[in-house]
C-alpha cells in the first residue's frame, strides 16, 4: 500500500499523462477505493492543482489549466529532456528567451536528485553547442504568430523580401515551421489568393491581429514541413539549375534534403535535380562536395564556372 504522500505524487503524475481519466480506472491504477481517490483529488485541489471532476457515464477526472501555474511532476526521463531543451534554448535561434531559459534551468537542476544531476553534468560536458546559424527571431513574435494559428485570426504585417523591398501583407495563418536555421510562417495570402511561405525574421514590427476566419484545406494535405521545404527548393533564386545525378533516386533523397531542390527519377540509375541559389559559386561548391558524378543541363554559365574551377584545381594540384 502506498503512503499518502507517495500516492498523491503518483496520482498527480497519472493526471498529467492523459487529458481525462475514468474514476474507477484511476482508482484501480492506484489500488485504492474510489472514496480514497476522491479525498486525494480534494487534497490536490487544496494544494493548487486544477483538477476537474465530471459525472455521468463518461464522468471522471481531468487536469485543467488554472489561474496560476502549479508545481509540475516530472519523471527522470522528462526532467532530463527538459534540461537539454532549456540548455539548447539558451543559445538557440529564438531571441528573448535566453535569460528565462537559464533561470528555469537553474531551478530545475537545483531540485534534481544526485543521480539526475550526474547525468546532466555528463550531458553538459559531452554536448558542445555550435555557433548560431541563421537569423534570430523574437520570442514574443513567435508567440503572437502561434496564437494566431491556433485561434484562427487574421494577421496584417509589413514584410521585407529578399531584395529589401517592403510590402503590407494580410494573411490567414496556418502554422509555423523551423528548418534548423530559419523560422517560417505558412499562411493564406488574402491579396494573392494563394498559400505563401514567409520568413519570420523578415516580418517588420508587431503584426496586427484581425478578425476570425474560417479554416481552409491545408496545403499538401497538412504537411506544412514538406510544403515549406518544397517552397524553398523552388523559390525565385537568381540562379536556377537542372542537373543529372548519377545515382538512383532512392540514394539521392538521403543526400539531398527537400529544401535544397526537387528530385525526379530519370531511370533506374540516374535522377534529375532542379534547384536554385543566389550565386553560381554556391552551386559549384555544393555540387563538388556532394561526391556524386553529375552532368549540368542548365544553365550554361554553371557549366563554364565548373570548367574554370576544374582547370584551376588541376593547376594547383598537378
Amino acid at each position: 500500500m502506498l503512503t499518502s504522500s507517495t500516492r498523491l505524487l503518483r496520482l498527480l503524475s497519472l493526471l498529467q499523462t492523459r487529458s481525462h481519466w475514468m474514476g474507477p480506472e484511476l482508482a484501480e491504477r492506484l489500488e485504492v477505493h474510489p472514496r480514497t481517490l476522491r479525498r486525494d483529488i480534494d487534497r490536490l485541489r487544496q494544494l493548487g492543482y486544477p483538477v476537474q471532476a465530471s459525472s455521468g457515464v463518461a464522468g471522471g477526472y481531468a487536469f485543467r489549466a488554472g489561474q496560476a501555474l502549479p508545481p509540475l511532476l516530472l519523471d527522470d526521463d522528462e526532467a532530463l529532456a527538459v534540461s537539454i531543451a532549456l540548455r539548447t534554448a539558451t543559445a538557440g535561434a529564438v531571441g528573448g528567451i535566453e535569460e528565462p531559459a537559464l533561470r528555469a534551468l537553474v531551478k530545475l537542476e537545483q531540485a534534481m536528485p544526485a543521480r539526475l544531476r550526474q547525468q546532466v553534468d555528463a550531458l553538459r560536458s559531452a554536448i558542445l553547442p555550435m555557433d548560431r546559424a541563421g537569423p534570430v527571431v523574437d520570442a514574443s513574435l513567435l508567440a503572437t504568430l502561434a496564437s494566431a494559428c491556433r485561434d484562427q485570426v487574421r494577421l496584417a504585417f509589413t514584410y521585407g523580401d529578399s531584395r529589401g523591398r517592403s510590402a503590407e501583407r494580410s494573411v490567414e495563418p496556418q502554422g509555423l515551421a523551423h528548418t534548423g536555421q530559419r523560422w517560417y510562417l505558412v499562411a493564406w495570402d488574402l491579396l494573392r489568393e494563394d498559400w505563401r511561405t514567409f520568413r519570420i525574421d523578415r516580418i517588420v514590427g508587431a503584426p496586427m491581429v484581425g478578425a476570425h476566419f474560417a479554416p481552409r484545406m491545408s496545403p499538401d494535405g497538412g504537411d506544412l514541413k514538406g510544403y515549406v521545404s518544397r517552397s524553398l527548393a523552388v523559390a525565385p533564386y537568381a540562379e536556377q539549375a537542372r542537373i543529372v545525378l548519377h545515382a538512383p533516386l532512392s540514394e539521392a533523397v538521403h543526400r539531398i534534403p527537400p529544401s535544397v531542390g526537387v528530385l525526379k527519377a530519370l531511370d533506374a540509375e540516374r535522377c534529375v535535380l532542379e534547384c536554385g541559389a543566389h550565386s553560381l559559386d554556391t552551386l559549384v561548391y555544393w555540387l563538388v562536395v556532394l561526391d556524386l558524378d553529375f552532368e549540368v543541363l542548365a544553365p550554361q554559365a554553371l557549366k563554364d564556372r565548373l570548367k574554370a574551377i576544374g582547370e584551376r584545381a588541376l593547376r594547383c594540384a598537378p
